[in-house]
């Protein structure tokens, strides 16, 4: 079975949850974005990742906006389920962005990344800084070659981020009215062009439904058949 859920930020008691012990050998747990197990880099972390390789089931996960992307970028990438992943180890897997899996015969489309709650912090550096946490062009490009494949049909779509115009409902205020950013526009492009099932985002920090096709995730694992958490 395919189960989803949101970010995790490096939270070692989330695999320590009920739901958790009901994943059997062979299931493949997605995690949209902030898996934050590699953070420090350091040998705590290394050890529970060592843990994790003891799991019966796969633990694959997109980035976020807030990863140590150099850490996760020195990991040797791999062909995993006809698209392009780091393997961290045996059976924990950084799902690369604009990539098509098939998992258990379900094409599943990935998009990591996008913009960090800091990035008005950020206006005044530099212009040639690396922003490694919001997807480049070739990214994109990328993405947009491998839905092209697939005839722009999927099952899933996991993202770390919604499309543009979900996230300004979610947030709306009278106060603030989000800016739409170019991930923002592609993936509400997306939205409108793609034909798929279900879309799982996790930035949002919340489990809640938005329509029937659309799911923030954050701390359940949810079932993208039925809809229902473990």
């Amino acid at each position: 079975m395919i189960y989803f859920t949101g970010d995790m930020h490096g939270q070692q008691e989330r695999f320590a949850a009920p739901a958790m012990k009901k994943l059997r050998e062979d299931d493949t747990l997605i995690i949209c974005g902030d898996f934050g197990f590699l953070w420090e880099n350091n040998t705590k972390e290394q050890r529970f990742l060592d843990k994790l390789e003891k799991k019966k089931f796969n633990i694959c996960f997109l980035d976020g906006t807030h990863e140590n992307f150099e850490a996760l970028n020195d990991f040797p990438i791999v062909l995993f389920a006809g698209g392009k992943a780091h393997r961290v180890r045996r059976n924990v897997f950084h799902l690369m962005r604009g990539q098509v899996f098939q998992i258990e015969g379900k094409k599943i489309f990935t998009l990591g990344g996008g913009e960090s709650p800091e990035s008005a912090l950020k206006e005044d550096e530099e212009l040639d800084t690396v922003r490694y946490e919001i997807p480049d062009r070739n990214e994109m490009l990328e993405a947009v070659r491998n839905l092209e494949q697939v005839n722009y049909t999927v099952d899933y779509i996991a993202t770390h981020e919604p499309p543009a115009g979900i996230r300004a409902f979610l947030l709306m205020s009278e106060d603030e009215i989000p800016a739409v950013s170019a991930l923002g526009a592609f993936l509400d492009e997306l939205k409108t062009t793609a034909t798929y099932e279900k879309w799982f985002f996790g930035s949002l920090h919340t489990d809640k439904h938005i329509s029937p096709s659309m799911t923030s995730v954050f701390e359940k694992i949810l079932d993208p058949v039925t809809g229902k958490s473990l």
